[in-house]
């Protein structure tokens, strides 16, 4: 939670956070009166309880004042705007969600053996006279060389070194990390004021320091303008940015530095966010011509909301419906033979993945999960029936696709670390609120970009089995997520009870409201052939099983909506054994989804493990 939603909740529990506070106070009007920041009887420090300046505070016998109840908190109590925020939410009950996950474990950069400090070398003067730079400046920011490179040191807000980029002033071409591994981050917050309510962010080291220099705060990204990975920065400094109210969002005036500023206001929050308008390419630039920051920062403008859009905006989506329909490249596919083509899981829909206790809807959900990450994709798993260890196992198993045994211990391990920035979990075994994991859900989307998200299952979101009305406002809660974040959502449910397991269910035997399947935009239902497992258990262990039966299926996926594709129909699927997996072809070997060269650890290093 940001800077600004903290103070509209503070708002929120105004009277009870004034008593909280000061409670020595008194209501007067619309005012809260109290006699100072330490809490004494009387009327100098009034604070506005309504209206627009709600929150808005002065000390009439020091001048002291704020514009909201958080600058209030870190005032009374001497704190600084982290510190403060801290508090606040403690008070609040208000805890950043946590997940399971293998994060990527990073490298501490290399710095060069001949660094040396910028001062009286040639590069300060070509730095001085042709990017207009002062000396305090460089020392703000730390700024070094090694012979001929200029090296930017990328610090974290508690002061640690996360990554050192150089750029050599004689070749443009030769700039980059110092060293292979470092965490992806901002740039400048050694020259950051703590207690800052708005920063800028800037698309070079250079834009920063001239930004800094003409009297604001500001960082840079790491990898320039553009989206996706280049933006990968922003799960690594997500909580680092929550305490700026404003964030000006000053990317170089072309395609990339639009993509580039667009991504990360949809991901920082667009009420937060806006967009300066430079009158050059650039900050250095604009520090160059003497352009006043000021009037840079009177037409920073933001962003209209994702729901009101220019029609003329989605033309490569209608040009791609229109022309190019089967080849689109948005969303993943469903690696099983037969389904390849005729069934695609696009952005913003919302999956159905129906069935039987006990038919496999839970592993299947698995497969499409690593299908996706195959492609590319980033998910995240709320299991609210199994705890992440089991979880993880059993997907695992599916990941090394071995159908005879489980993996070795090298090739676990080779599953696992696949999983890093790839693979997150809601971690909460038992019945989750549809509020909280939604809330967990945007925040997700928000600082890790998550693409894909897996609920498994209906039953365990807290709502009743004939609570139709409640189960109807949850789906549309879904629609509303992965129309506004632009995910795919798979949703898992129960098939009704029937009179026995052996006939396929379909989309008519979704447990609960009809608006499930209304609602969805894909619905898919799994079917374990309960009579051919039974005929196999009849025979005897000397009698082989007859081919004809062999031949049959083991299960069966329907698909009985697609609301975005052509196809509906049902393809017959075999069980992959050991590896848990759907396969399309009878005598087909499970897809390794991890690919694993390294000769398997041997049996008494294993055994030691274990």
């Amino acid at each position: 939670m940001d800077l600004r939603e903290l103070s509209e909740r503070l708002n929120g529990n105004m009277l009870p956070a004034l008593r909280h506070l000061l409670p020595a106070g008194i209501v007067n009007g619309s005012e809260y009166c109290v006699g100072g920041l330490g809490g004494e009887k009387g009327q100098s420090l009034r604070i506005h309880m309504t209206g627009p300046k709600a929150g808005v505070w002065s000390d009439f016998s020091t001048g002291e004042s704020g514009g909201d109840l958080v600058d209030l908190w870190r005032a009374v109590h001497s704190l600084s705007l982290i510190e403060a925020m801290d508090e606040v939410r403690s008070w609040l009950g208000v805890e950043r969600p946590s997940f399971v996950t293998t994060q990527k474990e990073y490298q501490s950069p290399v710095r060069p053996e001949r660094t040396r400090k910028v001062e009286a070398t040639p590069i300060e003067t070509a730095l001085l006279e042709k990017r207009g730079l002062t000396s305090n400046t460089l020392k703000a920011f730390r700024i070094a060389v090694d012979g001929d490179r200029i090296l930017f040191p990328f610090i974290d807000p508690l002061g640690e070194a996360r990554m050192i980029k150089f750029r050599d002033m004689n070749d443009k071409k030769k700039q980059g990390p110092t060293s292979a591994g470092q965490m992806p981050c901002l740039f400048g917050w050694q020259a950051v004021d703590p207690n800052a309510r708005e920063i800028w962010i800037t698309e070079g080291e250079f834009d920063a320091m001239a930004a800094y220099q003409m009297g604001v705060s500001a960082l840079s990204v790491p990898f320039g303008g553009g989206k996706g990975a280049k933006q990968q920065w922003i799960e690594n400094e997500y909580d680092n940015l929550e305490r700026f109210e404003t964030i000006v969002l000053a990317l170089d005036m072309d395609e990339e530095g639009e993509l580039a500023a667009r991504e990360i206001a949809d991901r920082l929050g667009i009420h937060r966010c806006i967009r300066a308008s430079l009158p050059h390419k650039d900050l250095n630039e604009c520090l160059l011509a003497g352009v006043d920051i000021k009037a840079i920062r009177d037409l920073a403008a933001g962003y209209d909301p994702q729901e009101l859009r220019c029609a003329t905006e989605y033309r490569e989506d209608i040009l791609r419906e229109l022309y190019n329909n089967d080849q689109d490249s948005r969303g993943f596919q469903p690696l099983i033979e037969d389904l390849e083509g005729n069934l695609r899981f696009r952005d913003a829909e919302l999956v159905i993945l129906n069935g039987v206790n006990g038919h496999g809807k839970s592993q299947l959900a698995g497969q499409f999960a690593l299908d996706a990450m195959l492609q590319s994709k980033r998910v995240c798993i709320a299991s609210m029936e199994m705890p992440a260890r089991r979880l993880l196992t059993r997907l695992t198993r599916q990941a090394a696709g071995i159908a005879t045994g489980d993996p070795t211990l090298a090739y676990a391990n080779a599953c696992i670390d696949w999983y890093a920035q790839k693979l997150w979990l809601f971690d909460l075994v038992g019945t989750a609120k549809t509020t909280k994991m939604l809330e967990v859900f945007r925040y997700a989307r928000k600082k890790y970009g998550i693409d894909v998200f897996f609920i498994d299952n209906m039953s365990k979101c807290g709502i009743d089995d004939d609570d139709y009305s409640a189960q109807k406002r949850f789906m549309e809660e879904l629609c509303d997520f992965k129309n506004t974040t632009g995910t795919t959502v798979f949703l898992v449910t129960h098939s009704r009870k029937g009179e026995n397991e052996e006939t396929p269910t379909g989309k008519m035997d979704v447990k609960g409201s009809g608006s499930i399947t209304d609602l969805a935009d894909t619905v898919l239902t799994i079917w374990r052939n309960k009579k051919k497992e039974r005929e196999i258990s009849e025979l005897s262990e000397y009698e082989p099983v007859p081919p004809e039966l062999l031949a049959v299926p083991d299960s069966r996926l329907t698909c009985s909506k697609q609301r975005n594709g052509e196809w509906e129909g049902y393809v017959g699927t075999y069980w992959g054994g050991k590896a848990m997996q759907f396969i399309g072809k009878r005598g087909e070997q499970p897809r390794k989804y991890v690919q694993f060269s390294q000769p398997p650890v041997p049996v008494e290093m294993e055994e030691e493990f274990i």
